[in-house]
């Protein structure tokens, strides 16, 4: 494979270049990295070699502060441990002069950091053997024109045999044949601006959708002036509305747009697209994160370099303080109904409140849909959850989307699936709490959320907007079509019926409803006393998350109350414009009264980077965060539960559901 073009059109192992087998013996592994040793094939069976190789391993978080693609190669699986030392030490994967990498089943599961599939390609490494691989990191594979294949495909490579590159690329839809014989995302961007490129024919119309495949189906290229459709599996390319990274990845972005496209590059719409100082702002007063300071003021000054050489929209930090999480913010200020949203963040897909499709995206992706204005798109399945009824007072949107992570995510009813809201019941949810619910598809599983536009939607926006009017946002809705296919079914979710629940450490998906009959958990949580009540977070940092703060700090206030004397009660501000709402209401006056430490808007313990993260395993948090995977927050136990509950509990010092009686008891 040396010097050729890639990919050749007749794949064939370079003489001289060697294979690397991740067997599940790891001595083995070493010999083969600095003892010289030769595997064939025939000398491995499929069940001898690593399965659930997680991207963690591939590269640890602390890997993902690189964005030199030197570093990050010269760290390839830094977190793959034999008796406490690295296996794979400090540039053993490119100096042993590797070109296939090989191991067992799923490979690439875990997190969607895209660095996992970059330290191999960087490493030398061009094909990429597994029995099976983890849906996003196959995709980021592909963006890197990386070429996949089972065992059967190596053993003949490695009998001399030359395979045509289809057998690679035949598996796959026609779009991403294209893009892997294209040598990935950014070279086929380029082949098809320069029309040396087909597209295949998109769907013709009359096809009922649900709203992520119309809010697709409108974005089409190639579509013409006819009626087109869509369908979950469809391949194809959709221009998109904007979107926005952060200074974990924005480096990455200009790096990759710098190779490709020289260092004038520019991109078409600058206004729709931004960069925001959120992620890291707090790390540097983290421990764990003290080595790589360095590393994370590079990041940030990569990213100035970015806004300042293609104009996009600047949410940088003034004085040390940020404008806020970039989901919240992206929502407040520039997404709009019926828009194609991406950004480089799990978490975009809160933006579906606002009735667009929006959900996060890796660097590479994110680098073409900047300057290209397009995105490759796998339709997705649709789930549908018609909502009735109205909240208790004691539950809020947390509480919803924690049941339908116990009843269906945990099930993969919502697995890869759009996730669309509707109902009578969603006139009853704030817009607010309409971002919850889409905010957490993530913890779902799903591809995003979104929710049916309403009279609502029309007055939140245009209390934040003055360049839209009523007219243009109404003409914008996009409502499913009657008779369009929900292959995660319909489902009804009588709001009447949700109780407060609580998520058990480790995972979303392990909530419990309250036992109405008396207020206090089911019998299974039991008494849970507390050392940390963390209240914040783009899922819980929002105007009426506030204003549930509020409520329950002015009762206990008016009860004689403070913040208990055995917690510790955090919140963080998720915008500039909600810290301003809480100094005006007199919110922030009650959470200082109350003892509350308040955190200038930004990403902080959600990601384990900022004050409210436990510092050892006996400490027990209950937190209004999205995600509770052990050791994201800290080493100790978290549950996950409602801004009310949280706030509750960290009067009360145990986990307790809010009830207007509970601290009069």
């Amino acid at each position: 494979m040396g010097g050729e073009t890639w990919p050749p059109q007749e794949v064939k192992l370079t003489p001289g270049k060697r294979v690397l087998f991740l067997t599940k013996d790891l001595e083995l592994v070493r010999k083969q990295l600095y003892e010289g040793l030769d595997l064939r094939m025939e000398d491995i069976s499929v069940d001898e070699l690593l399965d659930d190789i997680n991207t963690d391993v591939m590269t640890p978080a602390w890997v993902c502060f690189d964005h030199d693609p030197a570093a990050i190669a010269e760290n390839a699986y830094a977190g793959l441990l034999h008796e406490g030392s690295r296996v794979l030490e400090k540039g053993a994967l490119i100096d042993g002069g590797f070109e296939v990498i090989v191991s067992g089943h799923r490979k690439g599961t875990g997190s969607s950091r895209e660095t996992a599939a970059q330290c191999e390609r960087w490493a030398g490494i061009r094909i990429v053997i597994a029995a099976s691989f983890a849906p996003i990191h196959e995709r980021n594979n592909i963006n890197l024109g990386q070429l996949m294949a089972d065992h059967a495909v190596l053993q003949r490579l490695q009998d001399g045999e030359s395979i045509p590159l289809g057998e690679f690329t035949g598996k796959f839809d026609p779009v991403t044949r294209l893009i892997l014989e294209n040598g990935g995302l950014l070279s086929f961007a380029r082949e098809l601006k320069e029309g040396r490129v087909t597209l295949p024919d998109v769907r013709p119309g009359g096809r009922p959708m649900t709203m992520a495949e119309k809010i697709i189906s409108s974005k089409l290229i190639g579509r013409g002036d006819g009626d087109v459709s869509v369908a979950p599996g469809d391949a194809v390319l959709a221009s998109v509305d904007g979107g926005y990274s952060h200074e974990y990845t924005t480096a990455q972005v200009h790096s990759f747009l710098s190779e490709e496209y020289g260092n004038s590059y520019q991109i078409a719409n600058p206004s729709k697209f931004a960069v925001f100082e959120d992620h890291l702002l707090y790390a540097t007063d983290v421990p764990r994160y003290g080595p790589f300071v360095s590393k994370i003021e590079t990041l940030r000054d990569m990213q100035r370099v970015f806004q300042k050489h293609t104009g996009v929209r600047d949410y940088s930090a003034e004085d040390g303080v940020s404008p806020g999480i970039c989901h919240q913010v992206a929502r407040e200020e520039f997404i709009d109904v019926g828009d194609f949203i991406q950004a480089t963040d799990s978490h975009t897909c809160m933006g579906g409140a606002s009735n667009a499709l929006t959900y996060g995206v890796g660097s590479s992706e994110y680098a073409n849909l900047v300057h290209n204005q397009f995105s490759f798109v796998k339709v997705p399945e649709s789930i549908r959850f018609e909502l009735f009824g109205k909240l208790d007072p004691g539950c809020t949107a947390k509480d919803v989307i924690l049941h339908i992570l116990d009843k269906y995510a945990k099930n993969s009813d919502t697995l890869d699936r759009s996730m669309e809201f509707g109902g009578p019941g969603l006139s009853s949810l704030s817009m607010d709490e309409r971002a919850t619910l889409c905010n957490m598809a993530t913890e779902c599983s799903a591809k995003t959320g979104i929710c049916e536009a309403d009279d609502m939607t029309v007055e939140w926006l245009l209390e934040r907007r003055d360049d839209l009017d009523e007219e243009t946002i109404r003409a914008a809705f996009v409502s499913p079509d009657e008779g369009a296919t929900y292959h995660g079914g319909v489902h009804t979710i009588d709001l009447d019926d949700i109780r407060p629940m609580v998520a058990h450490p480790g995972d979303p998906d392990k909530g419990i409803p309250s036992d109405p009959t008396n207020g206090a958990y089911i019998d299974e949580l039991g008494e849970v006393t507390i050392d940390i009540a963390y209240a914040g977070s783009c899922t819980a940092g929002k105007d009426d998350d506030f204003a549930y703060y509020a409520k329950v700090t002015k009762a206990a206030l008016d009860a004689g109350m403070k913040v208990h004397d055995d917690v510790e009660c955090f919140i963080q501000f998720g915008s500039k414009n909600v810290k301003e709402l809480s100094a005006r209401m007199g919110w922030t006056d009650l959470f200082e009264q109350a003892g509350v430490k308040l955190i200038d808007p930004g990403c902080g313990a959600c990601i384990g980077a900022g004050p409210g993260i436990s510092d050892n395993p006996d400490q027990v948090t209950v937190s209004a965060i999205n995600r509770n995977f052990q050791g994201r927050s800290g080493p100790g136990r978290l549950y996950l539960a409602s801004p009310l509950t949280v706030m509750t509990s960290a009067f009360t010092g145990k986990i307790t559901a809010w009830d207007p009686q509970v601290f009069s008891e």
